[in-house]
Parts: C-alpha cells; sequence; structure tokens
C-alpha cells in the first residue's frame, strides 16, 4: 500500500493549517495586506487538500485502521470527530472567505476567529488521523469511505 497521496494531502491540510494562523497573526498586527495573501495561499492549500482527497477516495477508496481491535472503537470516535470538525471548518473557511471577498468586514471579522480555531482542530485531528493510519500502526485495507468510518 502506497502512502503517497495521503502523505501529500495532509501535507497540504497542515501547510493551510499553518498559513492560517500565520494570517490570523498578521491581522492582529493590522498587517491586512499580509493576511489576504497568507489566506488566499491556506484556502488554495485546503483546495488541493480536497481535490487529492477526494480523488484518493473515488479511485482508491479509504483506508481502514490497522491498529489493535481494543483501541479501533476510540479511532473511530475520534474520526468522526475529526470528519465533523472538517465538515464544519470546511463550510465556514468558505463564508469566511466569501465575506472577506465581498468587504463584508464587520461580518469576517466575527465569523473569522471561529473559523480559525475550527480549522486548526480540523488539520490537528486530520494529521493525527494519518499519524495513526500509516505511521505508528499499518495500514489496513482499503475501502469505501462509509466502510472506513463505521469500521465494518
Amino acid at each position: 500500500m502506497s502512502i503517497i497521496l495521503p502523505t501529500i494531502s495532509t501535507s497540504f491540510i497542515a501547510i493551510s493549517g499553518i498559513l492560517v494562523a500565520f494570517g490570523w497573526y498578521n491581522i492582529r498586527r493590522r498587517r491586512t495586506e499580509t493576511h489576504i495573501k497568507l489566506m488566499k495561499w491556506a484556502a488554495i492549500f485546503a483546495t488541493l487538500f480536497f481535490i487529492t482527497y477526494v480523488s484518493r477516495t473515488a479511485f482508491v477508496g479509504n483506508t481502514h485502521f490497522g491498529g489493535p481491535d481494543d483501541i479501533r472503537i476510540f479511532y473511530q470516535i475520534f474520526l468522526l470527530f475529526h470528519i465533523v470538525l472538517a465538515t464544519v471548518g470546511g463550510v465556514m473557511g468558505l463564508v469566511t472567505l466569501y465575506y472577506g471577498y465581498k468587504k463584508q468586514y464587520a461580518k469576517h471579522k466575527k465569523i473569522g476567529p471561529w473559523t480559525s480555531v475550527i480549522w486548526f482542530g480540523s488539520a490537528i485531528t486530520g494529521v493525527t488521523v494519518y499519524t495513526l493510519l500509516y505511521l505508528i500502526y499499518p495500514g489496513g485495507e482499503t475501502a469505501g469511505v462509509l466502510d472506513v468510518i463505521f469500521g465494518w
């Protein structure tokens, strides 16, 4: 089993999270132009992650947890938590970017910090899932996304 695509997609989301952190840091210091550039790049890397992840899911499948059975349920719960964070963070990210792009700064400023925190959580839990699936334990078989999420 190759871990090249999961490594690339996880790198994209980690880079996106780091860029969001730098973007947040810069807006707090009122460096608006730098903030805008960093957030655009964060969005680009998040999009690259999404394209890579969806492509891999469609053409290869997802990887079952290959660790011990006695911790599998904890992994499944953690994976579901990550999926919820990623979904909410993705939607909020699109809304936050829209507000910024449309210069609706009051709305952007209100939702942005929440979006960033959820995005950090999504990126961190995503890297943790990758670490558990490919680095700490040997990856299991590949299967459809629902089979992997629910451990079927």
